[in-house]
C-alpha cells in the first residue's frame, strides 16, 4: 500500500463502550479507551468514499508509553499483522469491507501499565489513538490474575466496602466508598505514580517497572503518604486538626484525591491508618492490582526489631518505652505472583501506606508475602520482620517506680494479633482471616515459626495462678451521653490475709493507643472477694474522650508487703446513636434518603450535618444536609435527594456530624435499575 494510507481513513472508531464492557472498565468512561493487559480489543477505521485497504501491505504498529519509550525496555513495541492474535505478546489482525478495518490488538500480558499511543507505521506514521493499559485479573498470564469470578467482582470491580475498627470484644464497621471508577479518579491514580521519586529521578526505568505489581504496589505504599514526596496524605494523630479535616470525617477516597490533584499535588490534611489504607486501595483497584482492607487488633509496633514488645508504665498506666500496641491498626492486601520469591508466596501481599518506619530509605511497607508472616520467613522481601511484629509479637510489662525502681508485672503471647479482619466476598459481613497471618497460639506450627524467626524471647507459660485475680467487668449498656459503672472485681485465692491497695481508673484513650485526660480514679484499700464500683458521668467523661469514644479501664492492684503488682485492663467503646433510614426507593431517577436520629446526649448538639455519599450514586462527591440544632434527647430527621448514575447493586452510605457527636454512620445496600 503506498504512503498515503492518511488519505484513506475519514475517521477513527475506537469503539470505546465495547471494549470497555469487554475489560470491565465500562464504569470508568464509555467515550475513552480504557483496556486491560493480555486481552484484545478492537478499532474501526472508516475509509473515505472509493478507498480500500489491501491486507497484504506492509502495515507495522508502535504502542508506546511514558516520555522516552524504548523497545529494550519494554515502554515501546512494534508488531505487525498477523493472521492470529497472540496473547503472550503484542499483536493485531484485521477484517476488512468495503468501507471499514477492523483491527484487532492485544498487548502483551506482561506489558507496563500507564497511557498509551497506538501509532500505525508505513514510512509514515500514523496516530489511530491513545488508551489506557491496566493490570488485568481476568487474564491467566497477567501476574495478578484471580480465578474467583466472585473475588474480582468484590476485590477488583466493588467501588465501596467496609472497614473494621474499635477492639476484638466490640468491632466497629466504617461503611467506606472507594469510587475507583468515579469520573476522573483513574487519571489521578496514574497521576501519583508520575509524581513519585521514582519516576521524577529516572522516569525510563519507573515506566519500565510498572509492568510489575510488586513495584506499583511498593511505590503506591510509598506514595499514599507524604513524608518524603508528594505523597497523598498526611498523617496526624493529635488532637489538633484546625488546619485540616479530621481523619474520622472522611467517608470515601474520592474527596481526598480529587483535593490532592486540585491543590498542584499538595498533601491533604489529614489522614490515619484506615484511611491511608482506603485510598490504597481504591488507586490498587483503580489500577486493576485486586486489593482489599485489613484490621489487625492489638497490633504491635516494634521499634527495635526483637520481636519482643517491653512495655514500661509509671503508676498512672503511662507507657513509657518506644514500643506500643495499638487497639487497631489498618492496612490492605494485594493480589499477585511472586516471581522474586520462591515458588508458593504468591496470592495476598500485605502493604502497609501508614508512615511508621523507613524501608530502605523511604517510609513504605511492603509487599510482604502473608504465607511468609505465618512461616517465620523474614529474609524475604519485603519488610517481613516488621508486619511479623504487628501480629505476633511478645508482650512483656514492666511499672517503673517513681524511685526509679522495676517491677515485672507480667506479659502476654497472645494479646498481639487478634480477630485480624477483611470484609468477605459478596457479603456485608466480616471474615476473620487470623489463619492466614499465624499458626493456632500454643500449636506446634506455631513453635516451629518462632524458631525458624530466631525468637528466643517467648515467654514462659509454666506457673501456677497467682495468688490474687484481679478482673475489670462492664455493662453492655455504655451510649455516649449516659453514666453508668464498671466494675474491678477482686479476690485473694491464698491463705494469708494481705493487705493491699487498689487503683482503679478510667482514661480516654485513641485507637493507636495514645493516652488522654483521666475520666475518674480511685484509690481503696483491699477487702477480699470486695468489688470495686467506679462510676463513669458523662459530664466528666465528654470532656476528655475524642471521636474515637474509647476508654481505658486500669485496675491496679499492690501487695503493701511484697510490693507484687496484679493489673487489669479493658477497652470499651461508647455506643453511639442509630441513623434510622426510614424508607430509600429502589428504582426511580431521584431518589431520597429519609433519615432520623435521636440526640442520645443530655445536652443539645450543635451544627448537625447529614452526608451521603455512593459511588454512581452522589456524582462523586458527598451531599450534605444541616439540620442546625438538635435538643437533648430530640429526633431530627432529613430528607436528602440524589440521582444515580448508572445500574447495579450500590451503597449509599449515611454518616452524622455534630459539635459533641461524631463517628455516627450507616449504609444501605440499593438496586438500581435501568
Amino acid at each position: 500500500m503506498s504512503s498515503v494510507m492518511e488519505d484513506k481513513i475519514e475517521r477513527i472508531d475506537l469503539v470505546c463502550e465495547v471494549n470497555n464492557t469487554d475489560h470491565h472498565t465500562l464504569q470508568n468512561s464509555v467515550d475513552r479507551l480504557i483496556v486491560r493487559r493480555g486481552q484484545p480489543f478492537t478499532i474501526t477505521l472508516h475509509l473515505r468514499p472509493g478507498t480500500h485497504f489491501q491486507n497484504g501491505d506492509n502495515i507495522n504498529f508502535i504502542a508506546q508509553t511514558g516520555p522516552m519509550p524504548s523497545v529494550v525496555a519494554q515502554t515501546k513495541a512494534k508488531f505487525s499483522l498477523s493472521r492470529f492474535i497472540s496473547r503472550s505478546s503484542w499483536s493485531a489482525t484485521a477484517e476488512t469491507s468495503d468501507s471499514t478495518v477492523s483491527l484487532t490488538v492485544c498487548s502483551h500480558p506482561n506489558a507496563p501499565i500507564g497511557v498509551y499511543k497506538l501509532i500505525l507505521d508505513q514510512g509514515e506514521r500514523i496516530g489511530l489513538g491513545e488508551f489506557v493499559l491496566l493490570f488485568n485479573p481476568w487474564c491467566k498470564q497477567d501476574s495478578v490474575y484471580l480465578a474467583s469470578e466472585a473475588e474480582m467482582e468484590e476485590y477488583v470491580l466493588s467501588q465501596d466496602g467496609l472497614i473494621y475498627r474499635g477492639i476484638p470484644k466490640r468491632i466497629t464497621v466504617l461503611p467506606w466508598t472507594f469510587g475507583q471508577f468515579e469520573p476522573g479518579i483513574l487519571d489521578i491514580c496514574l497521576q501519583i505514580l508520575d509524581e513519585s521519586p521514582n519516576y521524577i529521578s529516572d522516569a525510563a526505568l519507573d515506566c519500565s517497572e510498572r509492568r510489575n505489581p510488586v513495584y506499583v504496589t511498593r511505590v503506591l505504599s510509598a506514595m499514599i503518604n507524604s513524608l518524603d514526596d508528594k505523597g497523598v496524605l498526611v498523617g496526624n494523630w493529635s488532637d489538633d486538626h484546625e488546619d485540616g479535616v479530621k481523619p474520622t470525617v472522611w467517608k470515601d477516597s474520592c474527596s481526598i484525591l480529587q483535593q490532592w490533584s486540585n491543590d498542584g499535588c499538595r498533601a491533604v490534611r489529614y489522614g490515619q491508618c484506615w484511611v491511608f489504607a482506603a485510598v490504597a486501595c481504591t488507586v490498587s483497584r483503580a489500577l486493576g492490582i485486586p486489593c482489599r482492607v485489613v484490621t489487625n487488633y492489638g497490633s504491635a509496633r516494634d521499634s527495635n526489631g526483637d520481636l519482643v514488645m517491653e512495655r514500661f508504665y509509671n503508676e498512672f498506666d503511662e507507657n513509657i518505652a518506644n514500643d506500643s500496641i495499638w487497639n487497631f491498626h489498618v492496612w490492605v492486601e494485594n493480589w499477585m505472583t511472586r516471581p522474586d520469591l520462591a515458588l508458593g508466596y504468591e496470592g495476598w501481599q500485605a502493604s502497609d501506606p501508614t508512615p511508621q518506619r523507613r524501608s530502605e530509605g523511604v517510609f513504605c511497607c511492603g509487599p510482604a508475602p502473608v504465607r511468609a508472616i505465618k512461616e517465620g520467613e523474614l529474609t524475604f522481601k519485603y519488610d517481613i520482620p516488621f508486619v511479623y511484629a504487628e501480629v505476633n509479637a511478645d508482650v512483656v510489662e514492666y511499672i517503673k517506680l517513681r524511685d526509679g525502681r522495676v517491677f515485672k508485672m507480667g506479659g502476654s503471647t497472645t494479646e498481639v494479633g487478634k480477630s485480624i479482619s477483611t470484609k468477605a466476598v459478596g457479603r456485608d459481613e466480616r471474615e476473620d482471616i487470623t489463619h492466614n497471618y499465624k499458626y493456632p497460639e500454643g500449636s506446634e506450627e506455631e513453635r516451629r515459626v518462632y524458631e525458624k524467626a530466631n525468637h528466643h524471647n517467648k515467654l514462659a507459660q509454666a506457673g501456677e495462678e497467682p495468688g490474687f485475680h484481679i478482673k475489670i467487668k462492664v455493662t453492655p449498656d455504655m451510649q455516649i451521653g449516659s453514666d453508668f459503672d464498671v466494675y474491678a472485681e477482686l479476690k485473694n485465692n491464698t491463705m494469708v490475709t494481705k493487705s493491699c491497695r487498689v487503683m482503679f481508673y478510667a482514661q480516654a484513650v485513641s485507637y493507636n493507643g495514645k493516652l488522654g485526660e483521666t475520666c475518674n480514679c480511685l484509690i481503696v484499700s483491699y477487702v477480699s472477694g470486695s468489688k470495686v464500683t467506679l462510676r463513669l458521668e458523662y459530664a466528666e467523661y465528654s470532656k476528655a474522650i475524642n471521636q474515637d469514644r474509647m476508654i481505658k479501664l486500669v485496675a491496679l492492684l499492690i501487695d503493701a508487703e511484697t510490693r507484687d503488682f496484679y493489673r487489669a485492663k479493658k477497652t470499651i467503646i461508647l455506643d453511639g446513636p442509630e441513623i434510622i433510614i426510614l424508607g430509600v426507593p429502589k428504582v426511580g431517577q431521584n431518589l431520597v434518603a429519609d433519615l432520623a436520629l435521636q440526640n442520645p446526649l443530655p445536652e443539645p448538639l450543635e451544627n448537625c450535618v447529614f452526608t451521603i455519599h455512593g459511588a454512581n450514586l452522589t456524582d462523586g462527591k458527598p451531599i450534605t444536609h444541616e439540620v442546625g440544632t438538635v435538643g437533648p434527647k430530640e429526633f431530627v430527621t432529613a430528607k436528602v435527594q440524589f440521582t444515580p448514575k448508572l445500574p447495579g447493586q450500590r451503597k449509599i452510605l449515611i454518616d452524622f456530624a455534630s459539635d459533641k457527636l461524631h463517628n455516627v454512620e450507616t449504609y444501605e445496600n440499593l438496586v438500581i435499575y435501568e
